[in-house]
């Protein structure tokens, strides 16, 4: 099985900012996989599929971004689900905006999600789809730019990432991380 994690912020309020890309990739998957029925629990919403003959689950934690660590760690513990088996979707300051990367393990890049996540399975050692969301313009602090939403041209390069997010989330399920990487990095 597969445990796919959505990083973002519960609430309207944050509902399509770039700290949510997280979520819109976990939305975008769900409406791929036909995904139409959210379950509360261990702190999240959680839809359940299979995909080629795989338990899936995806997961949106509804703690806020900077105590996802234990959503996931209680998903984890209720699924089974080792590191290996988990994939984390979150926003990536150092990526431009409208492109992806894909990864397993490494640094935090200071991302607080990361960090709880981290903290609470005691590794960071798990697969990460990274949605550019680039860096803000001039002395724009950063929480103002994650906490904001796209506009104009800026929304259809969010929209673009999100939707190579899910795609490349399909594809590592199928082929694995390295193929995934070739072909989405």
């Amino acid at each position: 099985m597969h445990l796919i994690v959505g990083l973002g912020n519960p609430g309207e309020e944050y509902a399509h900012t770039r700290h949510n890309a997280g979520f819109e990739v976990i939305d975008l998957l769900a409406g791929e996989l036909r995904v139409s029925y959210w379950k509360s629990e261990c702190g999240a919403l959680t839809g359940k599929t299979a995909y080629r003959g795989e338990d899936i689950v995806l997961a949106k934690p509804q703690s806020y971004m900077n105590a996802s660590g234990g959503p996931v760690k209680q998903l984890a513990a209720a699924y089974g689900a080792t590191p290996d088996d988990i994939v984390v979707i979150h926003d990536e300051l150092d990526i431009d905006p409208g492109t992806i990367r894909v990864k397993f393990g490494g640094g935090l890049a200071g991302h607080n999600g990361l960090k709880s996540i981290a903290e609470k399975l005691q590794t960071k050692d798990w697969a990460r789809v990274r949605i550019g969301i680039g860096r803000p313009p001039g002395r724009m602090p950063v929480v103002d730019w994650v906490l904001g939403t796209p506009r104009k041209e800026a929304w259809d390069d969010f929209q673009q990432a999100a939707h190579l997010g899910s795609q490349a989330v399909l594809y590592f399920l199928e082929h694995g991380l390295a193929k995934t990487q070739q072909e989405y990095n």
